[in-house]
């Protein structure tokens, strides 16, 4: 298994499409998209252009919103999953998003997929001049804490979530220097 990282591009527009069906209208972490929207082509055009505005140095955002580097995970010509990198964190992302939010197709779960995006995100952000990033998970979600954890994650703090009934959530941090 090869996992690499693409930058949107309607070039992969039957694979995201495949992979964005995957998650039936769900919420997908990291990938940037409204809930329940529909992966067509119009939709992969716009996110494209979406990602190319958020990755510019100096864009003018939509309120809230942060500089971001959204990727799509890759095996050979699949997409198997999503991962965005936040340039900056606003005090929602604080509590609740971090720098990193990722997710892989339901059909590829527990294969070690995030694990090496991850990799390479951590990788792509120490080359960008951070030296340690924020991620966050919910407390009831053992694969992304074994994954933050694996990465090198140091438990901050559990914190109540953003929504009454929700799961709890866990902030880490990841160091990319030497202290």
């Amino acid at each position: 298994m090869t996992i690499t990282l693409a930058r949107p591009t309607t070039d992969l527009f039957d694979a995201w499409a495949a992979a964005v069906a995957e998650f039936d209208g769900g919420h997908i972490d990291g990938g940037g998209y409204e809930q329940g929207f529909v992966p067509d082509r119009a939709a992969c055009e716009a996110f494209v252009e979406k990602a190319e505005l958020y990755a510019t140095p100096g864009a003018v955002l939509p309120e809230g919103h942060v500089p971001c580097d959204f990727f799509w995970i890759t095996e050979g010509d699949r997409v198997v999953g999503f991962i965005a990198f936040r340039r900056e964190l606003n005090e929602w992302l604080r509590r609740f998003g971090g720098h990193i939010g990722y997710a892989t197709i339901p059909s590829r779960r527990r294969e070690g997929i995030v694990r090496e995006a991850l990799r390479l995100v951590l990788r792509f952000a120490k080359s960008e001049g951070y030296d340690r990033v924020m991620l966050t998970c919910d407390d009831d979600n053992v694969g992304s804490i074994r994954t933050i954890e694996g990465a090198g994650g140091e438990l901050e703090d559990v914190i109540e979530a953003s929504e009454p009934g929700q799961p709890r959530v866990r902030q880490y941090w990841i160091e990319l220097s030497p202290a």
